[in-house]
């Protein structure tokens, strides 16, 4: 099987079910019962794989990570309970006092206040560069470097960087590259091929078929030598390339608790199965949509990789195989403006969430950075006439009917 969607839809399971369903059911279960006291004994102490309790594993959400793991070519892949969650394990794993990680301020907010409030307050150092300044992110990087975090494209920015050069100065360094790659998941771009070490997902976005459920995955793409890593290369004596899943799934996976229920897992792999027929029609609506507004004398600007004046056109287009993303942004004149063309939306709804079925507008300055002050945003970049437009799979004339309407009212 080479094609994305047949391997979604069948890809290998596990187990053959007893009773010939087409679907791995729904696990609710939190203990499993084994056969001997010995094969218990057996599973906790790693010599057996099995299921002891859902907290650690569970046969739905293996189910939802070995999909995953085809999908994306990686080695393996972890579920958790959310996207900030698989952030937040990653780094977990990752770092610890006296350590520093490289990032942007170029990041979706609550990561950014991850970073900068929890854990800086641990005592990890958070260093800031711009990721399309190559030079500035080789500086950056030391002896006590644990990681490089980005997004594939940041948001609502919509900034590309050069990930393959990235990775060269990360491999150079010895230091994991960690990657989330929700805006475009792996239908779009094959993180490994990169040189990406860590991938991270959001799967309550695409992955999630209609933003039904909340959930996560961190995938390791077997491209890092943990032994270089100090925090895991003891395990990695023992583990090898596994050393980083065994990390997480052995220690910080396992005590903090944040696991992907068995329900999410199912409705996830559901999702899966149309992923790659529903981020073709976001892709073909956005730049469509993008198109028609900066033929809009109302619109100050528009931002999207896709347009040809797009800044970021050409490494989009190198990147992700020619199609670039379900999201644009567009500036208005005013703050006024904004919210009036906002409330006259019909179809379009005024809602916080990204890369659901729906297409839905933001005042990010207003809500998702709300906490930052003005002097903050204009170093995120988020300007406060800036409107974002998660698109949709609606159809496309009802998706520009709405917008005119909005912009009729100004």
């Amino acid at each position: 099987m080479k094609g994305f969607t047949t391997k979604a839809i069948h890809g290998p399971r596990s187990k053959k079910d007893p009773h010939g369903s087409l679907r791995v059911p729904v696990y609710d279960s939190v203990a499993f019962e084994h056969e001997s006291a010995e094969s218990l004994h057996a599973t906790f102490a790693g010599r057996k794989p099995a299921h002891v309790y859902s907290r650690i594993s569970n046969p739905t959400v293996d189910d939802f990570e070995q999909k995953i793991r085809l999908l994306s070519g990686g080695l393996a892949a972890l579920a958790v309970s959310s996207g900030m969650a698989a952030i937040s394990n990653t780094l977990l794993a990752l770092g610890g006092t006296g350590k520093n990680v490289v990032t942007t301020k170029h990041l979706f907010g609550n990561t950014l206040s991850l970073f900068e409030k929890t854990f800086s307050s641990w005592g990890l150092q958070v260093r800031y560069v711009s990721m399309t300044n190559l030079a500035e992110i080789d500086a950056a990087m030391d002896s006590d470097t644990c990681a490089l975090f980005l997004e594939s494209i940041t948001n609502p920015q919509l900034e590309i960087a050069d990930l393959a050069a990235i990775s060269g100065i990360t491999k150079k360094h010895g230091v994991p590259l960690v990657l989330d790659n929700t805006v475009t998941t792996p239908y779009l771009f094959n993180s490994r091929e990169a040189g990406v070490d860590i991938e991270i997902l959001s799967s309550t976005k695409y992955i999630s078929g209609g933003a039904s459920t909340v959930g996560g995955v961190i995938i390791d793409n077997g491209n890092f030598d943990w032994l270089q890593s100090a925090k895991i290369k003891d395990r990695a004596r023992k583990f090898g390339q596994l050393a980083f899943i065994s990390a997480l799934r052995q220690e910080v996976y396992r005590d903090v608790g944040a696991c992907l229920s068995p329900h999410n897992a199912f409705m996830q792999t559901l999702g899966l199965e149309t992923l790659g027929l529903r981020i073709d029609k976001s892709c073909r609506n956005a730049l469509q949509l993008a198109t028609f507004l900066q033929h809009s004398p109302k619109v100050r600007a528009v931002h999207y990789p896709g347009l040809a004046d797009s800044p970021f056109h050409a490494i989009a287009s190198r990147q992700f195989g020619g199609k670039y993303g379900g999201i644009l942004t567009f500036d208005m004149d005013s703050v006024a403006e904004c919210f009036t063309l906002m409330n006259a939306l019909q179809v379009i709804r005024r809602a916080t969430n990204i890369n659901d079925n729906k297409t839905l507008i933001l005042h990010p300055a207003s809500t998702i950075f709300a906490e930052y002050s003005d002097e903050e945003k204009v170093v995120m970049a988020v300007r406060p006439t800036m409107l974002r437009l998660s698109v949709g799979i609606e159809d496309q004339e009802d998706l520009q009917e709405d917008l005119q309407r909005g912009l009729d009212s100004l």
